[in-house]
């Protein structure tokens, strides 16, 4: 029977320690799985191979809506082909839902049944864009519900219409703009599916690339008729999902069906072009905002209008005025439905759209009141700890000695460069529900297990480093044990709550763990338990520091079941609320319309930053994300023909090497909470504005309509002349 820890009240709860007394947390770690990844060594869900595993595909219907009927016989006939089955009966409602799925002995065999099976499709009236759902007699696209109207309940509407309209009409200085913000794809490397692990008994084991492990098990089991105790999934390795990938989705769903059909293992992903059309989005939305300053800069009203473009649901709803103080504000929100698949949760939900608009708005006003960009941020947020980032931001990207603070350029004929700014918010903290362990073997090996996945953000190292620190190890010390159902319970990844919440458990289990073996040694140590000190490999009496064990021989005085101690949540161990400010400079190419992004500058306080390379890591990523909105990424329907036209890398373009700037991403220091606090979100919602907002700064060209492309800068331009 392993050792449990004793309750221990002299040592109080668990906590982080001083920043500077840390020698492996707070520090730059390398990630545990980097090696694996680069090598190709890493097995990700798409690489699994279980013995007999059969290939499946998705038979979708390539229509925006319509009636169809359809005939497996065709595929079940073929030679290889050991499974099909229906999907969904009667009716589609977007381009590319999936109706039936085959199984086969190989990709190739998959793709010729998928081919096979007959369908007969009879296409319906269609509304894939705004425009075809508002015109009149437009087909309805949630049968008798209508296309446009307010989310949830109530009218759609925030705050007094009339009083903000007087405001507005008491303003010294008073600004008017419609914003557009297309669609934009999640995009992530490895698509939606799962290997389905089944031979046709009581178990099975699914791989999926998900970011909730513990919420496949039970749609499994619904889908095999199993008992969900006898379902696991396994996710070792996940290329990415931004949001998207909370459910079993079709792909999965299929996998498991033509599991339990056939008995066999089966192998669903989607391909690219099913990817961009059924894996979900983020929402795009059109916003119309009036806003105005009285004379010294202060904003005294805002009227808004959005309309979310979600597709088949109602786009997540962030609403205006966006973090800015504004004396009075009244906004109007509906969504706006069309035959496209609905778009789903995507880093920030809602908020990068109204942060565009936003931060678009403010520029413009500065420049109406002749007022330092920096500064009239300033003025307009209350809260002082926007205003040392934006003063840190704007040292970075070399604001002092720009010329255009107040006023935009113009450029000197062929060129010219400008500067902005953008600020966000976010919550990031964690919540209880986890569980961890933390086991030492006689060997002196380090186990440390809970089941939460790592989506590439570094999770699986910061469940090695906790118990490093503790230990007074190197990372490479600790197994870290993650990404499986059979673990201690873990977090869906989703609003940036998982570092918030794994942290935590992962502490307290590795601090019990050393309470118990402090216990254990200090007879041996013929010390206190208290005095028991780990630290670089040792473990000695701190009264004594010459006189003590290897770690080594420490864990070899264990019994032979040695040690595992449980983790539970500790609340002061995390926290909730962070800022940001990000600044962006650009150069213009004015006789080709070219933007180029020379330099992004992010900071974040994020409390005690556990591992500040993969911190820096998520921060650059998102600057990128933010990047691709800016200038590139934009789902393209054709209304006639109710078709994405843009379903693939070679189309939908995202970031490149030749598009990344410089990347500059700060930790604010001055956040001395000794508690951890997640920063996926917060650095994807300012990028975007502060770009179309230095495309203004340098030229006085203001786009509102995303993205910013050549085409679009050059008509600017010559409408200037």
């Amino acid at each position: 029977m392993s050792l449990q820890p004793k309750k221990n009240t002299k040592d109080g709860q668990p906590t982080w320690g001083e920043r500077d007394r840390l020698s492996v947390l707070n520090t730059d770690t390398r990630r545990l799985s980097a090696g694996a990844k680069v090598s190709g060594e890493a097995l990700y869900s798409m690489d699994q191979r279980p013995e007999g595993m059969l290939f499946g595909r998705l038979v979708c219907v390539p229509v925006a809506t319509a009636e169809f009927t359809l005939d497996l016989e065709p595929a079940l006939a073929m030679d290889g082909v050991e499974g099909a089955i229906v999907l969904r009966k009667d009716k589609t409602l977007y381009n590319g839902q999936a109706v039936a799925a085959v199984a086969a002995r190989t990709p190739e065999l998959a793709e010729d049944a998928a081919r096979a099976v007959k369908l007969e499709i009879k296409p319906l009236p269609w509304a894939v864009t705004a425009e075809q759902a508002m015109a009149e007699r437009a087909p309805q696209v949630l049968g008798r519900r209508p296309n446009y109207g307010p989310r949830g309940r109530g009218d759609g509407t925030t705050g007094d219409e009339e009083e903000t309209m007087l405001a507005l009409e008491g303003a010294a200085y008073r600004v008017e703009s419609e914003y557009h913000v297309p669609v934009q794809h999640h995009c992530s490397l490895e698509t939606h599916g799962v290997v389905a692990d089944y031979d046709g008994g009581e178990e099975a084991t699914i791989y999926a690339s998900t970011q909730s492990v513990f919420g496949i098990p039970g749609s499994a089991a619904r889908e095999m008729d199993l008992s969900r105790k006898n379902v696991r999934c396994v996710v070792e390795h996940m290329g990415g999902g931004f949001g998207s990938k909370f459910s079993m989705d079709v792909a999965g769903k299929a996998a498991c069906a033509l599991a339990k059909e056939t008995g066999r293992p089966v192998y669903v992903f989607n391909d690219r072009e099913q990817e961009f059309q059924t894996s979900g989005n983020r929402s795009g939305s059109t916003q119309r905002i009036q806003a105005g300053v009285d004379e010294e800069g202060k904003l005294v009203a805002m009227h808004s209008e959005m309309e979310k473009l979600g597709g088949l649901g109602p786009g997540p709803g962030t609403r205006q005025p966006y973090i800015y103080d504004v004396a009075e504000s009244f906004t109007r929100e509906h969504s706006i439905h069309t035959n496209t698949d609905a778009s789903r949760a995507m880093r920030a939900p809602g908020h990068p759209q109204v942060s565009f608009a936003m931060e678009s708005t403010i520029d413009q006003l500065a420049y109406e009141a002749g007022i330092d960009l920096v500064e009239f941020r300033k003025l307009n947020l209350s809260d002082p700890v926007y205003h040392r980032q934006l003063d840190r931001v704007a040292r970075e990207i070399g604001w002092a000695d720009h010329p255009h603070k107040s006023a935009p350029g113009t450029g000197d004929g062929w060129t010219a460069e400008g500067i902005g700014f953008g600020v966000t918010i976010w919550g990031g903290g964690g919540y209880a529900g986890c569980g961890a362990n933390v086991r030492i073997e006689r060997d002196g090996g380090v186990i440390s297990s809970i089941g939460v996945q790592d989506l590439g953000t570094g999770v699986r190292t910061l469940v090695a480093m906790i118990p490093a620190e503790e230990f007074g190890l190197t990372v490479e010390d600790v197994d870290a044990r993650i990404g499986d159902s059979h673990l201690p319970q873990g977090v869906s990844s989703g609003g940036s709550v998982t570092t918030g919440s794994v942290s935590p458990v992962v502490k307290s289990a590795a601090w019990n763990a050393r309470l118990a073996f402090a216990e254990h040694l200090a007879p041996i140590l013929s010390c206190e338990p208290g005095n028991v000190t780990f630290a670089d490999g040792k473990v000695f009496d701190r009264a004594s520091p010459d006189r003590g064990l290897s770690w080594q021989d420490a864990c070899a005085a264990l019994p032979t079941e040695g040690l595992t101690a449980n983790g539970e949540f500790v609340d002061d161990l995390q926290a909730s609320g962070v800022h940001g400010a990000q600044a962006a400079r650009v150069r213009v190419d004015l006789k080709t319309g070219q933007l180029t992004v020379l330099k992004m500058v992010a900071i974040q306080d994020s409390g005690l930053v556990l591992n500040p390379l993969t911190w820096r890591s998520q921060v650059n990523g998102a600057m990128i994300q933010a990047l691709g909105q800016a200038l590139l990424e934009e789902r393209c329907m054709d209304p006639d023909l109710g078709l994405q036209i843009n379903p693939n890398f070679g189309d939908y373009k995202i970031p490149g090497s030749l598009e990344i700037p410089e990347l500059v991403a700060i930790i604010d220091e001055e956040d001395t909470r000794q508690a951890v606090i997640g920063v996926g979100e917060p650095p994807v919602i300012p990028g975007v504005g502060a770009i179309a907002n230095a495309l203004q700064n340098a030229c006085d060209v203001r786009i509102t309509s995303l993205p910013l492309t050549p085409d679009k800068i050059l008509s600017a331009i010559a409408s200037q002349s």
